[in-house]
């Protein structure tokens, strides 16, 4: 018991005197850093003759991060719609697993060919029914 009790008191103090020999590494010294004085207040009105380069245009997403793409069509995903807008078909969009088209009315059908049954503003999603309230 004595031999292991000697062997880890020596391990530990080997341990401890290693971090204790080793010296710091010289740092660098580095420029001292000037005195920030007021500069001049920018002005928020654009200078004559020079124009404010317009911000590039966020990419419109083509899919929704809540409802599937409708399957087998050009579709892209309208934000304040709620829904996707067929791409080769005027005035028809789709949202989980259902077709709407609007044509002088409000109908819907499960494929984009129908065949199609009338509803009304209740029977479709919300942003629908605000863009083309009947």
């Amino acid at each position: 018991m004595h031999t292991i009790a000697r062997i880890t008191v020596l391990t530990l103090a080997l341990g401890l005197s290693a971090c204790a020999v080793q010296r710091p590494e010289p740092t660098t010294s580095l420029p001292p850093i000037p005195p920030s004085q007021p500069g001049p207040t920018p002005s928020t009105s654009p200078t004559p003759g020079k124009s404010i380069p317009a911000k590039p245009a966020k990419p419109v997403p083509r899919t929704s991060a809540s409802f599937a793409p409708p399957p087998g069509g050009n579709s892209h995903w309208d934000q304040k719609l709620g829904v996707y807008v067929l791409d080769d078909q005027t005035n028809t969009f789709y949202r989980q697993r259902t077709y709407y088209r609007w044509n002088n009315g409000w109908s819907r059908a499960v494929s984009p060919n129908g065949p199609w049954e009338d509803t009304n503003i209740h029977g479709v999603p919300p942003g629908l029914g605000k863009k083309f309230g009947q």
